[in-house]
């Protein structure tokens, strides 16, 4: 029975691990839900502007796109966390009050 134990323990630990690394497409869900809920979409709509933000690729701003000031503020809030290399509960403290600001 205790042999058992460590063998289940070891793959245990190992899939926490993988299941805490956050990997691009995983962020770039984040930043599309996060999207379509300031905009409020529900339904087939949602799931279409879901479909379409996850295949899209980063939009260059210099095609002509200009930021909206709350998409100004996220990419100056969120380069601020990065150069401080903030993490989890930090990071999202510190992206709330950044974002509340000015």
């Amino acid at each position: 029975m205790k042999i058992m134990r460590a063998p289940l323990l070891m793959v245990g630990l190992l899939l926490c691990s993988q299941s805490f690394a956050a990997t691009d497409q995983q962020n770039k869900m984040t930043t599309c839900n996060a999207e379509a809920t300031a905009k409020t979409l529900k339904g087939d709509e949602r799931k279409a502007f879901m479909s379409n933000c996850l295949k899209a690729t980063p939009a260059a701003n210099d095609a002509g796109t200009a930021l909206t000031p709350q998409q100004e503020k996220m990419k100056t809030c969120n380069a601020d966390a990065a150069t401080k290399a903030l993490k989890g509960d930090e990071r999202k403290a510190f992206m709330s009050d950044c974002l509340k600001k000015k």
